[in-house]
């Protein structure tokens, strides 16, 4: 912060070029390491085929994550690898798609998840939140 030539405080602001394309790129790229965490918590309401979970996770999310197919598919086919999902092709108006669902392992999994990312928010919101942000600049 610094003194504005009309005497007042004006902010600096906090964000390089670098950061500030970063935030505003795209949430895309806020997805990395917790994607399958997000799709394994779609799966917990049911079953889903592909473009429906992207529907869910931009709808959840009032839009802030708006996933390409391509983003989607290889982390659905790693979390079938590991277990955690499973899927089956089914037939609906004479298209055929695959369903995925959640396995026990990948309701574990998702409940692990869920701790460790209320750990890591509280981490977070201890460091980023308006109190901290108060104690620091207030």
């Amino acid at each position: 912060m610094r003194d504005s030539p009309a005497g007042g405080v004006a902010c600096v602001s906090v964000l390089t070029p670098r950061l500030s394309r970063y935030i505003v790129s795209g949430m895309e790229a806020s997805t990395r390491g917790h994607l399958e965490l997000l799709i394994l918590a779609v799966l917990a309401t049911g079953p889903a085929h592909g473009y429906a979970q992207i529907e869910a996770l931009r709808a959840r999310s009032l839009g802030t994550f708006d996933l390409a197919e391509g983003t989607l598919y290889p982390a659905l086919h790693k979390l079938e690898r590991e277990g955690l999902i499973r899927s089956h092709w089914d037939k609906v108006a004479g298209r055929k798609r695959r369903t995925y669902e959640l396995t026990a392992t990948g309701r574990r999994a998702l409940a692990d998840g869920r701790q460790r990312w209320q750990s890591v928010r509280k981490a977070i919101d201890a460091i980023l939140g308006e109190a901290a942000w108060a104690s620091t600049f207030g």
